[in-house]
């Protein structure tokens, strides 16, 4: 964790925090910098006695009491327990998808190579099939295995281009699949999407992705 997270922790307590849901501006920015800690927080994965020593260094920092640690010599101690929790939670991740890649394999149409990328064609393309040193043009939506959406070009309402050989694996492999005005959805493992680490706080470490993607165009 960077020094920032244990900076802005210490800023969050000592404005204050209320109980109440927040109303001005100002409180819901607040409100929203409590929300995003949390989610830093999230990859520690903390029982409650865990988070209540948490609270209490930020308790003693906001006071200006003699703290127990200097934060700075413990620097080096906070990373490990990170990457600890990491590897963790994201065996756990591996684990909840194994189902889901299993279901997805059972499509109707669905290809899985050694890879273990699962690719599940929506809609034929007739046009061109790009090379991995092609920058493709594309709409597509992200999604974890709850369906939740984490990202997506065709909410934003503009197409994203990209060398084919710059992103995850799993594109580069799925989309070469695909011809242009071709449509298909791709099944991710962390081990060809982001791996252990994840994209925190949207992507958890070993989250299996799913992703449609709809090839428009190979840009020359």
């Amino acid at each position: 964790m960077r020094r920032l997270l244990l900076s802005a922790l210490a800023l969050t307590l000592a404005t204050g925090a209320s109980a109440q849901s927040p109303q001005s501006e100002d409180q819901k920015t607040l409100y929203a910098i409590g929300v995003l800690i949390g989610k830093q927080l999230d990859v520690f994965g903390l029982s409650p006695a865990e988070f209540a020593m948490v609270k209490q260094g930020l308790d003693d920092n906001a006071a200006g009491k003699k703290l127990a640690v200097e934060p700075e010599a413990y620097q080096p101690k906070i990373n490990q327990l990170a990457q600890a929790r990491m590897k963790i939670t994201a065996e756990k991740q591996k684990e909840k998808s194994k189902a889901f890649l299993d279901q997805a394999a059972k499509e109707k149409g669905a290809q899985k190579s050694p890879s273990g990328l699962v690719y599940v064609p929506i809609h034929e393309g007739k046009g061109a099939q790009p090379k991995p040193t092609d920058t493709v043009k594309v709409h597509y939506t992200g999604t974890l295995t709850d369906g939740k959406v984490f990202d997506s070009s065709v909410k934003r309402g503009q197409p994203a281009e990209f060398p084919l050989n710059q992103v995850i694996k799993c594109w580069t492999e799925g989309v070469g699949k695909m011809k242009v005005g071709g449509k298909a959805k791709l099944v991710c493992p962390s081990a060809i999407a982001y791996g252990d680490e994840g994209r925190p706080p949207t992507i958890p470490g070993g989250a299996t992705l799913v992703f449609e993607v709809e090839l428009l165009d190979i840009k020359k």
